[in-house]
């Protein structure tokens, strides 16, 4: 039997321990955060409660890492203490390489790393993974069966996890900053809030639809909402001189930027 633990169940691990709920077959999941309210109804999510990070550690052949910057460096130095080194640690820790992880724990360490989103609370996140030759095809691809228990996986190079932030960890509040433009619009015009959410929001998913499944490049789709002296190009315009597309790139690298930063702190 498959021994899982989660070290941090807060809006992330939370999420990812009722996600994989009756999806891993020959899997006992075992949870620990520092919140005794956060333990209370683990046995509805067919988890068991661990007393410590300790004897999480000592128990499980793969850890899932979900805890604030902050905590880190003192859940790691109890992994050390407590953990098999072949354990294999599965960190959706922002900004935290794999190298990080092994300065504290072991030099040989197996660690997989996971750039989650918010939307994994909906069971619909969109997570980008990475792992090295440390971690068997085996290993990544239960790490793969736990994320992907809650929305899409893709898999990308560990020298990209920082950069790879931007476009599925922050990008969700960059995209509601836009929604709230068009929802402000709305109110502004005499439309129903609420109304105008549902439409925007159904708009944003079919558009999404349309980016994944239709075959077309995004330049088409443009062109296919984008009639010639219509309404469409009028507004095309504007965002033009906003210089909307620039300054997402711009949103993104300053994401990254940060990312680096924290990796250094």
């Amino acid at each position: 039997m498959i021994k899982l633990g989660f070290i941090g169940i807060g809006n992330m691990g939370g999420a990812i321990v009722k996600g994989v709920y009756g999806k891993l077959g020959n899997t006992a999941v075992f949870a620990y955060d520092s919140d005794p309210q956060k333990l209370v109804n683990l046995r509805n999510l067919g988890a068991t409660a661990a007393n410590n990070i300790t004897d999480i550690a000592h128990k499980c052949d793969y850890l899932l890492i979900a805890v604030k910057p902050q905590q880190l460096d003192e859940v790691l130095a109890q992994i050390k203490t407590a953990a098999n080194e072949n354990v294999v640690m599965i960190s959706i820790c922002a900004g935290i390489s794999a190298e990080y992880i092994r300065a504290r724990t072991f030099p040989k360490a197996k660690v997989v790393l996971v750039m989650p989103n918010t939307p994994m609370m909906l069971g619909a996140g969109a997570s980008a993974m990475s792992r090295d030759d440390t971690v068997s095809d085996k290993e990544f691809a239960f790490a793969r069966k736990v994320i992907g228990a809650c929305g899409i996986t893709e898999v990308i190079p560990e020298d990209k996890m920082k950069e790879v932030i931007a476009i599925n960890g922050s990008s969700p509040a960059f995209i509601y900053v836009y929604a709230l433009g068009f929802v402000q619009y709305a109110e502004k015009v005499g439309i129903d809030r609420d109304a105008a959410l549902r439409l925007f929001a159904q708009s944003l998913i079919g558009s999404a639809k349309m980016l994944t499944e239709s075959g077309m490049a995004i330049e088409e789709l443009i062109k296919q909402v984008s009639s010639p002296g219509g309404t469409t190009i009028a507004g095309l315009e504007k965002l033009s001189e906003g210089k909307l597309t620039e300054v997402a790139i711009q949103a993104c690298e300053a994401c990254t930027k940060r990312a680096y930063e924290l990796g250094k702190e």
